[in-house]
């Protein structure tokens, strides 16, 4: 069950659209919070505030902040929403954001994506790589970012996002489900897709919850068994569906080691229709043929299309754009193979462009 307090905050340490980070005093000196202005209007310097604090008492990582309730120094708020479209319906932090979907008439009997590469990815933190291979091997191409409700729900919560957008790595942002913040919502991930494509103009789409992943240590309880429905939908609208392995030989869990059971058992389970999965060549022999047998005991090779791919530099491409990546609390260096992973999947989606599927129009 959730847990409040009320406390004043102390300061401001920054802000952006959608999100301010403080320090609020909850009686035992200054800790961190954050505003989720789209759903609690701004907050100012010495405001009394009631404040969520569960994921702070569960010593979450990703979510380890207080959140934001309600502002006290105000009797009322309201800011209307562009459309009837509610997302975190019947909370009490339901808010009308609208949809793409309902304002457009052209989109009403779309039913194709043209082909269109599609990256699905289980984990937010293989975004950047993503996008940089994507963008250096197809430096023009419009990449669109589609950020299912997965794991966090706002946009304005990844740093990982307003960086990549800061740096014109990502063109775009569609929201789907009940996440919300992105430059377009949607109401599915089939009209988020179709969304990315007709009005956002997405030469390519990666498709990734927002930060956070959840998982429980059993074989079906985790989030990342979306990039199934994902991945399918790429199929049925006559896109180019890519999977992202989720690959380490840093983390210490078995269960993740080598290819990740997170992938294995999404590809092998929560996907019905064939896709292409890329494996990244990482260079490293030992590694590389790990990699392939997990594969193939796993029995993905009689599933999938597996496609070798020379991914880019990744680590040096970070560095390039001074883009500072953790996952699982461990820096990229630490674990190039997760980022190479993603690397090859945004390669391969650059080199993809242009190609007819069958079924296309």
């Amino acid at each position: 069950m959730p847990s409040f307090r009320s406390g004043t905050v102390a300061r401001l340490l920054d802000e952006r659209p959608g999100l301010q980070r403080v320090e609020v005093d909850l009686g035992e000196g200054p800790e961190r919070a954050y505003v989720l202005t789209q759903l609690t209007g701004t907050v100012a310097a010495g405001d009394p505030v009631v404040v969520n604090t569960t994921a702070v008492e569960l010593g979450l990582g990703t979510g380890g902040w207080h959140v934001v309730h309600w502002n006290l120094a105000r009797r009322a708020w309201s800011e209307r929403g562009p459309g009837h479209i509610i997302k975190g319906r019947y909370t009490s932090l339901q808010a009308d954001v609208g949809s793409t979907e309902e304002h457009l008439t052209e989109l009403a009997e779309v039913e194709s994506i043209d082909g269109m590469p599609v990256v699905a990815a289980a984990l937010h933190s293989q975004l950047p790589a993503i996008a940089v291979a994507c963008k250096e091997r197809a430096p023009h191409a419009r990449l669109v970012y589609v950020m299912t409700d997965g794991a966090g729900l706002p946009l304005a919560l990844s740093d990982l996002a307003a960086e990549l957008r800061r740096l014109h790595l990502l063109d775009a942002a569609v929201t789907c489900g009940h996440a919300f913040g992105g430059d377009f919502e949607a109401v599915s991930i089939f009209s988020a897709l179709a969304v990315a494509r007709h009005v956002a103009k997405a030469d390519v789409a990666v498709v990734a919850m927002g930060p956070g992943i959840v998982g429980t240590n059993t074989r079906l309880g985790f989030s990342g068994m979306e990039i199934g429905p994902i991945l399918d939908a790429a199929v049925a609208l006559g896109g180019q569906p890519i999977a992202c392995l989720r690959v380490s030989f840093a983390d210490p869990r078995e269960r993740h080691h080598g290819l990740s059971h997170h992938s294995r058992t999404a590809l092998r389970l929560a996907v019905r229709e064939r896709v292409t999965v890329a494996v990244p060549r990482l260079g490293r022999p030992q590694q590389d043929e790990e990699l392939r047998a997990d594969l193939l005991a796993s029995g993905l090779d009689r599933r999938h299309d597996l496609v070798d791919v020379d991914p880019p530099d990744v680590l040096g491409l970070f560095a390039r754009h001074g883009l500072e990546v953790v996952s699982m609390g461990r820096p990229a260096p630490d674990d190039p193979a997760l980022f190479l992973a993603a690397g090859a999947a945004g390669a391969l989606a650059a080199d993809r462009l242009g190609v007819v599927t069958p079924g296309s129009p």
